[in-house]
């Protein structure tokens, strides 16, 4: 069991220190003088007084109880929470790349510029597309980034489409994406095989039709097979195909978007190509296009020069700043260059092959995991899948238990809980994306807990009912601390 930990103003006492800054060897300025003076505290700042060496133990506790792929299994659907290699890490840690500055002159960074340039014409060979931009900084500022150069070009030939159209299976950003980019949003519905369904989307494009947004293999693991057939409904209508790359890891090497029919593709760089994420950064989301989008592509871009160098294209073309046609910049800067270079450095060292092989394995190891979870939990779409995979907690409903429950059971076995609870369209769902970097040996064991789970929800499901037993805290008021949270600490 856990030991509660106090408070680091539990520990502090007055007097204490824990740094010591060498003599200042210029000019004292009061503060007074360079910032006004009903801007300055009237006294210091209530701060923790401890040593060095408490911080350090206190933190260094702290981060033993976050979870992180480095430290545990972390089956997450849909957010390919693969292990990060420490190669990429040492990379973008070369000095080169690490402290180097925005504002140097250009010449001055050639080698991130080349990097930049080189990584941008890999990410249109894997996804099929004609050009790409590395500005947005994540998933979902790639979506927005590419329904503004959709509303962009719709715009640009005199026409108002108003409506973006998404599967009940799609993700959760795609119609907050939508909506933040002007746009209005129309639900269609799967059909029982799991895929789009043909006829409802035949009946809802037409000449308000703007963009399908879809991934494919989509939400549910499943490949989208009639994508020529979707592809051309959505064509037909004068909307264009707008991919979500949050599934790539799935089909590396194997098909592209761009051979799909899709205009438009973001990737999730911190997903597919293996760098650290979550907790809200960093992230990297990069937007391919095809031929017809690249004029409203954000602006400045990466270019190569006519004498064989790298820059940073001068100047705007913007939309109606100078009757240009690019959407401008959407990030300061240029991306999140650390981003960048893991990236690169992991599509470098693994080469085409190894991506399809990356995809093949993801791919394999789902089937196997569902395949032997399939006796234990329902499983609505048996397969076969792709890189995920859903299942229902419904069938334990008769011993009073639901997937909420299992997801709690899991953390005592020292395992993060799946995505539960999404798709919206498969009820007590669990989606599991166990990626290539499990080993069998870690498959296996996360199989047999979930078994031992199930069995457990027959025999003592109390035990589910309790559960978390074995964590810092018990299980919480999730609903509470949703609508009232509490974000202050009051330190007396």
């Amino acid at each position: 069991m856990n030991q509660e930990l106090p408070l680091i103003f539990e520990i502090a006492s007055p007097g204490r220190i824990a740094y010591s800054l060498p003599e200042c060897d210029v000019p004292d300025v009061p503060m007074e003088s360079l910032i006004p003076a009903d801007l300055l505290r009237g006294e210091p700042a209530a701060l923790p007084e401890v040593y060095e060496v408490d911080v350090i133990r206190h933190y260094t506790a702290l981060s033993k109880r976050n979870f992180g792929v480095d430290n545990g299994f972390y089956p997450l659907g849909s957010c390919t929470m693969k292990y990060n290699p420490k190669i990429n890490e040492d990379v973008a840690r070369y000095p080169g790349f690490a402290k180097i500055h925005p504002y140097q002159p250009e010449e001055s960074v050639q080698g991130a510029l080349e990097l930049m340039f080189r990584l941008q014409e890999d990410l249109k060979g894997i996804t099929g597309m004609d050009a790409v931009s590395l500005q947005p900084a994540a998933g979902a500022h790639g979506e927005w980034t590419g329904l503004m150069m959709i509303r962009a070009y719709h715009e640009s030939r005199g026409e108002c489409r108003t409506k973006v159209i998404v599967p009940d299976s799609s993700h959760g950003t795609n119609p907050a994406s939508a909506s933040v980019a002007g746009f209005r949003t129309v639900t269609i519905p799967s059909t029982p095989s799991g895929l789009v369904d043909l006829e409802a989307l035949q009946a809802a494009v037409g000449a308000d039709t703007a963009a399908l947004m879809l991934t494919n293999p989509n939400t549910l693991g499943l490949f989208e097979t009639q994508i020529a057939e979707i592809a051309d409904i959505v064509h037909g209508a004068g909307g264009l195909l707008y991919y979500d790359g949050a599934n790539s890891n799935a089909i590396m090497g194997i098909t592209r978007p761009g051979d799909m029919g899709f205009d438009v593709v973001h990737l999730n760089l911190h997903k597919t190509m293996s760098t650290p994420h979550g907790g809200g950064g960093p992230g990297a989301g990069p937007v391919g296009v095809k031929n017809l989008l690249i004029p409203f592509l954000p602006e400045p871009r990466i270019v190569q020069t006519e004498t064989g160098g790298y820059a940073i294209s001068a100047g705007y073309n913007r939309r109606g700043e100078d009757g240009g046609s690019s959407i401008g910049r959407v990030k300061a800067f240029y991306g999140n260059f650390g981003i960048l270079v893991r990236a690169y450095a992991y599509i470098r060292s693994l080469g085409p092959e190894g991506l399809r092989q990356v995809s093949e394995n993801a791919v394999l190891n789902a089937n196997y995991m569902m395949h032997r979870l399939a006796p234990y939990y329902e499983m609505p779409y048996p397969g076969p899948c792709k890189h995920e995979f859903v299942m229902s907690g419904s069938g334990l409903g008769e011993y009073g238990i639901r997937t909420l429950d299992v997801a709690k059971r899991l953390l005592d076995f020292g395992y993060h809980p799946p995505t539960i609870y999404f798709p919206l369209n498969v009820p007590e769902c669990m989606m599991i994306e166990p990626t290539e970097t499990e080993s069998k040996q870690t498959l296996d064991g996360f199989i047999d807990v979930m078994i031992a789970i199930a069995e457990e929800a027959r025999t003592n499901p109390d035990i589910l009912l309790t559960a978390p037993h074995n964590t810092l805290v018990t299980r919480l008021d999730e609903t509470g601390a949703a609508r009232k949270p509490v974000l202050n600490c009051t330190c007396g």
